[in-house]
């Protein structure tokens, strides 16, 4: 019970649309931005993202970044599963600025976590409606990218 163990799922990179600025609440400011699309692959399953869903910000003090977010994957075989994360976006104040500028930030200048969870009622990837898997990202200038890994 000391240990984490995981194994890796897939890979993704999602395509976003322009955010819209619904402005400052006590957290910090609201964004929500549309999700365009993307790919994901990985030695399990692969695909695409539906071009729907969300991803709603909040924006902080220094742009740290809370994530709520909501897409569909589509399975090279035609199988729809709704996936949902949270997650967290924090760094030193000077590499989030250059995060919101829309410059390319080496990955490990900033942490940048989420936690999915999955539901499907496809019986052929029904497992994955009992795991908890953790997402490892970086947001390079084309849109957020992640490696998803099943928490064991």
């Amino acid at each position: 019970m000391d240990t984490l163990a995981s194994e890796f799922l897939f890979e993704m990179a999602i395509e976003v649309g322009e955010a819209a600025v619904i402005g400052p609440n006590a957290a910090g400011e609201r964004r929500v931005v549309p999700i365009r699309g993307g790919r994901f692959a990985g030695p399990r399953m692969r695909g695409r993202i539906l071009p729907l869903g969300e991803d709603a910000l909040i924006i902080g003090k220094g742009g740290r970044t809370l994530l709520d977010v909501r897409i569909v994957l589509e399975t090279e075989d035609g199988v729809p599963i709704y996936t949902r994360y949270h997650g967290i976006r924090t760094g030193p104040a000077a590499v989030m600025r250059r995060l919101a500028a829309g410059e390319a930030v080496a990955p490990e200048a900033y942490y940048f976590r989420t936690a999915l969870v999955f539901e499907t009622g496809d019986r052929r990837y029904a497992w994955l409606n009992d795991l908890l898997a953790i997402g490892i990202g970086h947001r390079p200038p084309s849109g957020p990218v992640y490696r998803v890994f099943a928490v064991l």
